[in-house]
């Protein structure tokens, strides 16, 4: 895909897989996330201040998001770089919420939870893959 086309794809509500390096011989970790992009910037997720991506993170700040569209024509990106770990941002969290939750979920969803008992992540793309599908279409 073309840059621009690449970056508007990941700009869209897909849920993400987000991927992360293991110690060495096991399998990396692989979960589904919500996220924010715009053209040009970092992937923004939030995930919990104490879970094994956070820990897994803490160790080696490097990380994978891959997101995908699930009917034809098949597209998918996939963004890889370095990751820096944040303090839990409440408005970064209802920017993320507020792409994937109707409005009347949006502060029931915002009030579950304790907001602090995350953090955010920003993950740099430095390296791209991708692919259309649709230019198979005959």
């Amino acid at each position: 895909m073309p840059s621009d086309v690449r970056e508007a794809f990941l700009a869209e509500p897909h849920v993400g897989v987000l991927s992360i390096a293991r110690e060495a011989g096991a399998p990396p970790l692989s979960t589904p996330v919500w996220y924010a992009y715009e053209p040009g910037g970092e992937v923004v997720v939030t995930i919990g201040r104490n879970s094994e991506k956070a820990r897994l993170l803490e160790v080696s700040p490097t990380a994978s998001l891959c997101a995908q569209t699930e009917s034809l024509p098949y597209r998918f990106v996939t963004v890889s770089g370095p990751v820096e770990i944040g303090p839990a941002d409440g408005e970064v969290r209802r920017t993320i919420a507020a792409r994937y939750l109707p409005a009347d979920r949006l502060d029931a969803y915002l009030s579950s939870g304790d907001p602090e008992a995350s953090v955010t992540i920003r993950l740099h793309p430095t390296s791209w893959f991708t692919n259309d599908y649709s230019r198979l279409a005959g």
